[in-house]
This record gives C-alpha cells, structure tokens and sequence, in this order.
C-alpha cells in the first residue's frame, strides 16, 4: 500500500499468486488494513457493470451522515478512476487523482469520506466492485458535474452519462459539507 495523491486517498496493490491454474489474491483483510492505517467497516457491496467503453459514472459522493468510505477495484475489463479532495481547507481541495484499474493489474483505491468519485469504462463490458462504509441514503445522495474540474479524462468522444449526472452542478456552484481534519 503507498500514498497515493491526497491525505487518506491510496492506491492498492493486492499480492497476487499466480500458478498454472491462474492467480490468487486478497482482496480485503480488516486486520491487514488495520494494520496498514484503514479502519474501516464496511457494511455494504456494490457492483457496476457498463456495457460500453467510454460510460462515466460520478462524479458522486454522500453527506453526513452517511457519509462513505470506499474501496473500488475493477473486476472485468478497465477504468480510469478519479478521486477528488473536497475537504474545505484541505491543501489539496479541488485536487483530483486518477488511477487505472484493470483486471490485469489488480489494483484498487481506497476513497475516504471528503473525496467525489467516479470513473470512465475504458472497455465494453466492464465491471467494477466496491464496498461501501455507510450504505446507499438518497436523501444523502449528491454529485458535481464530470467535466468542471480539471480533470483529464481518458475519453475521445463525450462520455455516456446518466440523466443524473448529466444535470449536476458543477463544482464552482458546489458548497462542500466536508472540513478537512473533521471526522464525517
């Protein structure tokens, strides 16, 4: 596990076992979490499958308090995931971070409470697996548009978008209930 961009935000890389059969990997372990700083339970699994390359999802987060921590890793196929720091007076608000995750490679990202989310399927048909620390609270349910930040998204076409995301506020309209050093 290294850090990877802001404060709590890391990227993982699970050992793998690779035999003639295939491989092995952990995927999650309370107690080798906990040991590595991440202590988190998590009382919630999500999976997503997009059918065609170029599906954006997010960017997404929940209010207090139901706030989430999550881990997302990329079961089938690949996406370029992006985690972004709003934690109001944090040095790194507004700072995204995007990672690859493929089936390939095996890793994951550990998004804590006070970061938008979201990612693009590079690939038809991929599917993504997360675990969540709150569960699903719609009235906690918020986003801030895909393409106003910064970001440098992988896409030669625009993206395909929920009617959800399509319509959220984009993050110069966007009040954060997060405080940088706060417990949410």
């Amino acid at each position: 596990m290294q850090p990877e961009g802001p404060a709590g935000l890391l990227v993982l890389e699970p050992r793998r076992f690779v035999d003639e059969r295939g491989y092995f990997e952990e995927v999650w372990n309370r107690d080798g979490f906990r040991r590595a700083g991440i202590d988190v339970d998590f009382v919630q699994d999500n999976c997503s499958m997009s059918a065609a390359a170029g599906t954006l999802r997010g960017l997404h987060f929940q209010t207090p308090p139901h706030a989430q921590d999550k881990l997302v890793r990329c079961v089938l196929g690949a996406i370029f995931d992006v985690a972004v720091d709003i934690r109001r007076g944090s040095p790194t608000y507004g700072r995204w971070t995007g990672v690859e995750l493929t089936q390939d490679n095996g890793r994951q990202i550990f998004v804590p409470k006070g970061f938008l989310h979201g990612f693009v399927t590079l690939v038809p048909n991929t599917l993504v697996h997360y675990k969540c620390s709150d569960g699903y609270a719609p009235e906690c349910d918020r986003g801030v548009r895909w393409d106003s930040l910064d970001i440098s998204w992988p896409l030669e076409t625009a993206p395909i978008l929920s009617v959800k995301d399509a319509g959220a506020p984009s993050f110069a309209d966007f009040d954060s209930p997060f405080v940088f050093g706060e417990k949410a």
